[in-house]
Parts: C-alpha cells; sequence; structure tokens
C-alpha cells in the first residue's frame, strides 16, 4: 500500500467519511496480493453498508466469489 493512500485513509477516518473509505479501502484491497486483499475489501464493504453506499453489493459478490462472505 502506498504511503498516499495509507494518509488517505487516515484523513477518511478522522473525519468519519464512510464514502470515501469504501473507495480507498476497495483501492487498497486492488494494490495487495491475496489473502490480504479479503481484509481491504470486508472493510470496504462494512463501510459501505454503515453508510448506505451502493457499492456494498458488488462488493458483497466479489467476497462471496471469493469464498470470504
Amino acid at each position: 500500500m502506498s504511503a498516499a493512500l495509507d494518509i488517505a485513509l487516515s484523513d477518511a477516518h478522522a473525519a468519519a467519511d464512510g464514502r470515501t473509505l469504501v473507495g480507498l479501502y476497495a483501492q487498497a484491497a486492488d494494490m495487495v496480493a491475496a489473502p490480504a486483499d479479503a481484509f481491504f475489501l470486508t472493510q470496504a464493504w462494512i463501510f459501505a453498508l454503515e453508510c448506505g453506499d451502493p457499492r456494498a453489493d458488488g462488493i458483497e459478490r466479489t467476497l462471496r466469489a471469493q469464498g470470504r462472505a
């Protein structure tokens, strides 16, 4: 994961910006190898569910396809 992404995640957490966190965690999942990607994708899913983000369904499908949900 890049330092810029790490900072962006910290800033989004500090601002309690769930919608931004969904995208950032999904981006982090794309940047790491399995099985670490499942952690970041799960975080994206949790934040998507919490804030009613429409990306939740797609993230859930991806996690299910990986046997992770």
